[in-house]
C-alpha cells in the first residue's frame, strides 16, 4: 500500500526558509506524480506545488518562493520553501497519483507536517 511520510516542518520567521521532505514507498515512484497541498487554519484544503516526469507546476502564491523537486532513486520529494510569511502557516500534506499529469484529485495522501512562520 501507498505509504507517505513528511518531514522538515517547524517554525521559522518571516522571511527564512524550510525545506519539506516526503518519503514514499509502496509505488512505483518515478511513475507518480507527487505534490504538496497545504490547509490553514479554518481553511480549505490548497494546492501548492506538484512534479512529474510532464514537469513542474505552482500555485501563484507561491511562484517564485517555492521549489519542488524529487530524487526518484530514494523516492522522495522536497518542497524548498524561501521568503516565508505569515500566510503561508499551514500544515501541509504530500500526495502522490499514478499518472504524470499535474491537476488534482491526488488518490493518496501522508498525515502532514506543521509550518508556522512567525511576523
Amino acid at each position: 500500500q501507498v505509504q507517505l511520510v513528511e518531514s522538515g516542518g517547524g517554525l521559522v520567521q518571516a522571511g527564512g526558509s524550510l525545506r519539506l521532505s516526503c518519503a514514499a514507498s509502496g509505488l512505483t515512484f518515478s511513475t507518480y506524480a507527487m505534490a504538496w497541498f497545504r490547509q490553514a487554519p479554518g481553511k480549505g484544503r490548497e494546492f501548492v506545488a506538484a512534479i512529474s516526469g510532464s514537469g513542474t507546476g505552482y500555485a501563484t502564491s507561491v511562484k517564485g518562493r517555492f521549489t519542488i523537486f524529487r530524487d526518484n532513486t530514494k523516492n522522495t520529494v522536497h518542497l524548498q520553501m524561501n521568503s516565508l510569511q505569515p500566510e503561508d502557516t499551514a500544515l501541509y500534506f504530500c500526495a502522490s497519483k499514478s499518472s504524470s499529469d499535474l491537476t488534482p484529485p491526488y488518490h493518496y495522501w501522508g498525515q502532514g507536517t506543521q509550518v508556522t512562520v512567525s511576523s
